[in-house]
C-alpha cells in the first residue's frame, strides 16, 4: 500500500531537486544570452537565460508574499514563462 506524502516529504524532495540543479555540469546550463525588452529608451541588454529565470522566480516569490517552500514551483513557472516568450519571439 502506498504511503501518504507529507509536507516534509515534499520539502525534502524539492530540496533534493534543487540540489540536482546546482550539480549540473556547466555545459548543460544554457549560456545563450537573450534580449529583454528595454523599459524605456535604453538599448537592449543581453542577459543569460538562467539569470532571467532566476529574476522571474524571485519576482514570483515576492508576489506570493515571500512565503518559503515554493522554490521549485517558482523556478519551473519562471522557466516556462521565459522560454515561452523566447519561443514566441523566435516564431515571429
Amino acid at each position: 500500500m502506498a504511503t501518504k506524502r507529507t509536507k516534509a516529504d515534499r520539502s525534502q524532495r524539492q530540496t533534493e531537486q534543487l540540489g540536482k540543479k546546482v550539480d549540473r555540469h556547466p555545459d548543460e546550463i544554457e549560456k545563450e544570452p537573450s534580449t529583454l525588452a528595454p523599459k524605456s529608451d535604453e538599448p537592449p541588454v543581453l542577459i543569460p537565460i538562467e539569470q532571467q529565470i532566476q529574476q522571474r522566480a524571485y519576482e514570483l516569490y515576492e508576489q506570493r508574499g515571500r512565503t518559503d517552500g515554493h522554490e521549485l514551483d517558482d523556478w519551473l513557472q519562471a522557466e516556462c514563462e521565459i522560454k515561452g516568450t523566447q519561443a514566441k519571439a523566435a516564431a515571429a
